[in-house]
């Protein structure tokens, strides 16, 4: 390169740095702040008013079943609550009689036995409507199915006037998730699990949203790894009050750990990014600069690029403006 003078030329510099590691993952709900909606009765379901993917709040109802064990269930309470009433009437009938000595102790205490079984026995049969979803106080056939929590439907088992079996053979019919906080899962490699350690910082990029990055933190590392890929799920909590990351969308995690170590940098300006490979232009001689090909780990906060060993040293000199060198030797050539 003829008068190479005239281009501004820095050094690669050494810095005590964190190191990073990028792995594929994805997004996923929440376990802890997910919650499967099932239905302790049977019967077929006569309304149903929400969909996957909508937004629900706290006791909104989401259907409504047509159950036959909630209406035996009433039906039971009824009789309960008149044999308490008879019960009742019995025993106040023998506290008067024996206040008149025409009757027996023992006929007070069996009339107080049987009014006190009566009451057990209203009792069991209110708290069996209560667990089907009804209410004692409002006689009714059906199931108001309602949401546990405020979140948004991320799974549906049902649809409008079909059938639901008993809970015990019976898959959930929704799930209801708090998306405000999302998790994402990556597999990180047996060889680079070293790496990483629970409470290391993360950045996310999504494919979604390729120039906005997300930041979170390592909560938990698996202690098993997958036998057919060699690797190991890492959790990492992010913050979602937007609702922006969505379940299922790709992400790219980079971590970075805790542990400085010593790491090689350069101006971003220096590295031209050509057929999807980043390239530098470093210094080999007086009027001699050789195009090289190198592998950015990540980015400080002052924009200096983090260089993987090897390509380049600390000390070398790189042409400081590599897309202004690019043409300038495009010229050159011509």
């Amino acid at each position: 390169m003829d008068h190479l003078e005239l281009f501004k030329l820095v050094k690669a510099e050494e810095r005590e740095l964190p190191t990073m590691l990028q792995a594929n993952g994805a997004v996923t709900p929440d376990v802890n702040r997910t919650i499967h909606v099932t239905s302790q009765g049977s019967g077929r379901v006569v309304d149903l008013r929400v969909r996957l993917g909508d937004n629900v709040k706290k006791d909104q109802v989401l259907l409504s079943i047509y159950s036959a064990d909630l209406a035996g269930a009433f039906s039971d309470y009824q009789k309960a609550v008149a044999d308490e009433r008879l019960s009742k009437r019995a025993l106040e009938r023998a506290q008067l009689l024996l206040s008149h000595g025409a009757a027996a102790q023992k006929d007070l205490e069996q009339a107080d036995d049987t009014e006190q079984k009566a009451k057990f026995d209203v009792q069991n049969a209110e708290q069996h409507i209560r667990i089907l979803g009804g209410d004692p106080a409002h006689p009714s056939s059906l199931i108001e199915l309602r949401a546990p929590v405020a979140g948004t439907i991320v799974e549906q088992n049902i649809s409008g006037f079909e059938g639901v079996k008993s809970l015990d053979n019976s898959p959930n019919l929704f799930t209801v998730a708090d998306l405000s906080q999302v998790w994402v899962v990556c597999d990180v490699f047996e060889n680079d699990l070293g790496q990483v350690h629970v409470g290391d910082l993360a950045e996310v990029r999504l494919n979604a949203f390729p120039d906005r990055a997300f930041h979170g933190k390592i909560s938990d590392i698996s202690r098993v790894l997958d036998p057919n890929t060699r690797s190991a799920r890492v959790r990492i909590v992010l913050a979602n009050p937007e609702g922006v990351l969505r379940p299922g969308m790709y992400a790219v995690a980079s971590f970075r750990s805790q542990k400085l170590q010593r790491q090689v940098v350069i101006p971003s300006t220096a590295v031209m990014r050509l057929q999807d490979r980043d390239w530098v232009f470093r210094k080999e001689g007086a009027q001699t600069v050789r195009q090289i090909e190198v592998q950015i780990l990540g980015e400080t906060p002052d924009g200096m690029h983090e260089v993987q060993d090897g390509a380049i040293s600390s000390g070398q000199e790189i042409v400081t403006n590599a897309l202004e060198f690019s043409t300038a030797i495009a010229g050159q050539a011509k």
